[in-house]
Formats: structure tokens, sequence, C-alpha cells
């Protein structure tokens, strides 16, 4: 039996008269009601404000009139009130519902569902009223909506060997969200697993974007891409395959989430976006400006509402960056929005454990110990300006993305001219010298790149003091993310 079918048939094996089932899937939950009707040869009677009761008189579309029918008819078996949520507020209603109640206790042949896509119970039904939040489809009806659709459809195809990571894909969808999924994925010809799990990804885009400030990140960027960052990307590569069915069921600690701190411009932001392509699960940036802004209510509610929203689309990397400003830190470590920064601690704690947790942080002084300790992040990276060997690294990486050919430029002369500098200013300097020589209509060469480098001020020539102070703070707190991230900090 399904999670749902568990969950209503425990509520109706409990006898409470008045249920508040709060989902949006409508037809899923009735036919999971008839179907447990059906073993006990129970009547299920459906209501709307359109429609009515029925059964009853056309004027039951009022809903006090259809409640208080119910009881003078003395009727029996689950009845399903739709979209009752909008009329909650009316004191009429909330009183019929007491009467329904009150009626009930002693009648355990008849069950009132309140199904509602809104959350609204009003305070004096809270104790009368049994709350039923159902969950999205689990695994096991996933699997057999595919297996359906298949059987329903010769020619969809979805090869045995990716149907593991569909499912875990589809997990956080609504039984018409990944019925919708699917159709348009298995209408492209000889769909591969990448081309599947892009329309699941699109399609949890669309879910997360309505709620206003989660911002999916698609998955552009590769490791790859990162020049240097080795213990980092070790990291990262080794729990590839860990956000799976077979690694939870083995027993296998799922990662929890890492933070990367250290001085801007040193690639955190980029290393957090390559997680989604890395590990296949979409990624979705929390923008906490929105969040604070008071358009989607209380800074508390709309942080609620978004970490709700994350868990309904599980597996997922949650990304908030800037850490120390989402939370409300300011640079003492003193929490100006306390209520979001315990709320955010709790959640992580008490999570779904696929959902993965990226943080970036600038000013890591701020950052208080409850942050910081074991268990809040499975690690915490210190990101520093690049070595040498690094700079040569992301050099070779942004020439070639630029056109040019790595051989025809001299590494030791651009390595002495950049010390310093950051990844960010590298990138930089090569565009500029693009830039440059596309003026003039030919390639960029050696001499470009070295009058642009000339040009540019390094940060850690403007910011030298609190470079150095970063790097004291952090040398003794969090792991490098480079292979000589130990020998640069001694070296600041």
């Amino acid at each position: 039996m399904s999670e749902m079918m568990d969950q209503l048939q425990s509520t109706i094996t409990g006898r409470s008269p008045l249920v508040y089932i709060y989902s949006p899937e409508e037809e899923r939950i009735i036919r999971g009601i008839r179907e447990l009707a059906a073993g006990e040869s129970t009547p299920v009677r459906l209501w709307s404000s359109v429609m009515g009761l029925e059964g009853a008189a056309a004027e039951t579309t009022d809903p006090v009139k259809a409640i208080l029918s119910i009881i003078s008819q003395d009727l029996r078996g689950m009845i399903v009130l739709r979209d009752l949520a909008p009329f909650m507020s009316d004191p009429h209603v909330v009183r019929a519902l007491r009467e329904a109640y009150n009626d009930g206790r002693l009648k355990h042949d008849r069950v009132v569902f309140l199904l509602c896509a809104d959350m609204n119970v009003p305070e004096a039904l809270k104790k009368e009223v049994h709350l039923l939040e159902v969950a999205p489809p689990d695994e096991s009806d996933i699997a057999a909506q595919i297996h359906a659709l298949v059987a329903e459809n010769p020619d969809y195809v979805i090869p045995e060997d990716v149907i593991r990571q569909v499912i875990l894909a589809l997990k956080g969808l609504t039984e018409n969200e990944i019925s919708y999924v699917l159709h348009r994925a298995c209408r492209l010809k000889n769909a591969d697993k990448d081309q599947l799990l892009d329309e699941i990804f699109a399609e949890k885009k669309n879910v997360v974007k309505k709620s206003g400030f989660l911002e999916f990140s698609p998955p552009r960027w590769r490791v790859d891409g990162i020049g240097g960052l080795d213990n980092l990307k070790d990291w990262l590569l080794k729990r590839q395959h860990m956000f799976t069915r077979e690694a939870l069921d083995a027993g296998v600690p799922i990662p929890k989430g890492l933070l990367m701190m250290g001085v801007s411009g040193c690639g955190k932001s980029l290393a957090v976006k390559t997680i989604s392509s890395l590990w296949n699960i979409p990624m979705f940036r929390l923008d906490m400006n929105l969040v604070f802004s008071g358009m989607y209510g209380t800074p508390e509610e709309a942080f609620h509402r978004a970490l709700k929203t994350i868990e309904s689309v599980a597996p997922a990397v949650l990304w908030i960056d800037e850490i120390e400003n989402a939370l409300g830190l300011d640079e003492s470590g003193d929490r100006i929005a306390s209520h979001i920064f315990s709320s955010f601690l709790t959640w992580m704690q008490e999570k779904p454990p696929l959902i993965f947790i990226a943080a970036t942080a600038n000013k890591i002084q701020a950052l208080p110990a409850e942050v910081l300790r074991k268990g809040r992040f499975d690690e915490v990276f210190f990101c520093d300006l690049p070595s040498k060997e690094e700079r040569e690294d992301i050099m070779r990486i942004h020439l070639k993305a630029n056109g040019a050919n790595p051989d025809d430029f001299d590494f030791k002369m651009l390595q002495i001219m950049t010390e310093g500098w950051n990844g960010a200013e590298i990138e930089q300097a090569v565009i500029s010298a693009r830039t440059d020589a596309f003026y003039e209509k030919r390639p960029f060469n050696q001499r470009d790149l070295s009058n642009v480098i000339g040009r540019i001020v390094p940060l850690s020539d403007t910011m030298e003091q609190q470079i150095k102070a970063i790097r004291s703070w952090a040398f003794s707190r969090a792991t490098p993310a480079s292979k000589y991230g130990k020998s640069a900090a001694k070296r600041g």
C-alpha cells in the first residue's frame, strides 16, 4: 500500500468525524477514498460550491445548507467537501462544521473530508479537525504510473537502466505533473537519460517558479570548467552517486550540505553551480532579498514556504548565496533576523535526506559557531587566491573558451604577471583582451593579454588587510578547497 493510502486508512481507522486534507491532488485523493470505501462497501458523496452535494437538492451549493443536509438526513459513508477553505472565514460555515463534528462523533460509519489545496483551519476548529497533509506520489506510486503509461502507449520507451533515476527525479511532483512530463519526454524519439532528466528538471523549474522567491539554476557548468580547487572537486566527485535509492537502502549517509567561504572571485559560486550537472539533480537558488521584501507576506512566513517548496521537489540542491546576509547576520555575527536564523538551523537538522544545501559566504567572520559546527554541513571549504599552477589552469580554460590556442601564450610570464589575482580577474582579463583584438578585427594574442593585465589592479592589492584577516580566520577553521591551500594561507 502506498504512503497516501496508508495515511487515509489510518485516518479512517481513527474514526475522526472531521478530516481536513491539505493537498492540491484532488483527483488522486478521491480515487484513494473511493478505493477504501469500496473495500468496506461504504458510499462516497462529493460536494463542491458549483455542483452541490451529490443526491441532494440544488440549493446545497451553499456550504452551510450542504453541511446541515448531511446532519438532517443522517447521511452515512465518506463525504468529501471540495475547496471549502475560502469559506472558512464565514462563522456560519465554522459553526455548521462544529455541528457536523458533534453529530458524527458516535457515528463511526460517517467521515466528512474537507479536501482543500489551501491551508485554512480556523482557530475554532483546530481541536475538532484531524489534519492530514498528503505527500506527493512515493516511489511505488511513480513506478506504477510509469508502467501504466508505457502499457497504454506502446510507442513510449523508457530504458530499463534509467528507470530508477527517472523515478527518483520525479519525486516531489504531483500525479498530473508526472503524467505531463512523461508524455512530453516520451514523445521525443529515442530519448536518452539526459533528455528525460532535462524534461523532469524543466517541470520542477515551473513548479518552483510559482513560489516567486526560488530561482532554477540550469545545469550548464561542468566540474572540468573549474581551474584549481582540487580538494573541493575531489569531494564532489566522490559523492556523485550518493543521491540514489540504493544508497539510502544501503544505509549510506547521504550528504547534507557544503559551505564554501573565502576571498571574493575565487570560484565559490561557480563550484556550487557545477553540483547540479555533476550529480544530475536540479538546483534552486533561494533569493533572500525577495523573502525579506514583504511581497510574499512576513519574512518568516515566506521563508517557511520556500523551505516547504524545496521539500516538495526533492531530490534537489538548495543554493544559498552569501549565507551571512541571507540569514540576517551582521558583521559581528549578531542575528538581525533571529527567527529565520533559528528556524533554518532546525530545518537543517530535520530536512528530508535528498535535499543538499550548498551555501557560500564572503564575510566569514560573521558566521556564528552554530552554523560552522560539524553536523550542520558535511564540510566547510575555504577558497583562497589561486596558486601559480591554478592561475595557469584558469587561464587555459578561459583562453579555450574565447577561441584562443593556449600553446601561443607564455604561461610562465603570465603566472608572474597575475600574482595575487583571483579567478574572476583572470577571466575578465581574457575577455577584455579578446574584445580589444576583436575591435581591430584580428585574433587576440599574448601582447593583448599583457596590456590588459598591466591595467588591472587586483583585489588583493586594494583589500590586502581584509584578505589577510580572512586567511588568518579560516586557517584553523576550514578545509582548503585547493591542494595548495595551507601553503597559500601561510604566505598570507
